[in-house]
């Protein structure tokens, strides 16, 4: 059955400005390496970043409605997160469609699927990540959902969870792990600083991961 649900309450400010200082790979890290969607959802520039709370879609096959409807219910900061079936060979996604997000001041679109008008895209600055580049466009008939359960690029995403995206990729964190999250992101980050610190002093980054009891554990060690 398709739906059209209503947009699911944020994460709070604070929590979200919080992930905005923090690496992709490093929040995945701090959910025990997952929630990380397929390498092929790809920021259309390294430049592109982007942290909100997710409106979710998904789409009929080539066929784009249901993302201008979500479009037009979509609130500040929103991150648009498309389930639009992997399809390759059309662009659901444009230049009009980016200049109406930015009027409502959404905060980006990942798409697993294709989009449109690249160049222009980027000159915008609107943050897009997507699975493909496509010229055709899709048509507006069919039906869809806007706010379920989705899944893109492998992963599952909630209406309202937290998406971060920047050059390496796309991560979801579930919206009521998200302090926590950020908690563990921070942490990460402290003891790579701790780390290279370290380094600097001579340690070895080895030594420093504990990877030689790694090692003994398989029968191996590194000759003397």
């Amino acid at each position: 059955m398709y739906r059209i649900n209503r947009r699911v309450s944020p994460i709070a400010s604070e929590v979200i400005e919080g992930f905005r200082e923090i690496a992709v790979p490093t929040i995945g890290d701090a959910q025990g390496r997952f929630g990380c969607m397929s390498y092929a959802i790809k920021p259309l520039s390294p430049e592109m970043r982007l942290v909100g709370n997710a409106v979710t879609v998904q789409t009929y096959r080539a066929d784009n409605l249901l993302l201008h409807v979500a479009l037009q219910m979509a609130c500040d900061g929103d991150i648009l997160v498309v389930d639009a079936g992997g399809i390759h060979d059309t662009g659901l996604w444009g230049g009009l469609m980016t200049r109406m997000a930015m009027h409502r001041k959404l905060g980006g679109l990942v798409i697993d699927g294709g989009v449109r008008d690249s160049r222009e895209l980027v000159k915008l600055g609107f943050p897009v990540f997507a699975r493909a580049i496509s010229p055709q466009g899709g048509f507006k008939a069919s039906p869809g959902s806007v706010n379920i359960p989705i899944a893109c690029g492998g992963t599952a995403v909630h209406p309202g969870d937290l998406i971060a995206a920047d050059a390496d990729g796309v991560v979801v964190v579930p919206s009521a792990d998200a302090p926590a999250t950020l908690a563990a992101s921070r942490a990460i980050l402290a003891k790579e600083e701790d780390f290279v610190a370290r380094m600097g002093r001579g340690e070895s980054l080895f030594d420093l991961l504990g990877l030689g009891e790694s090692l003994g554990k398989l029968g191996l060690k590194i000759p003397e």
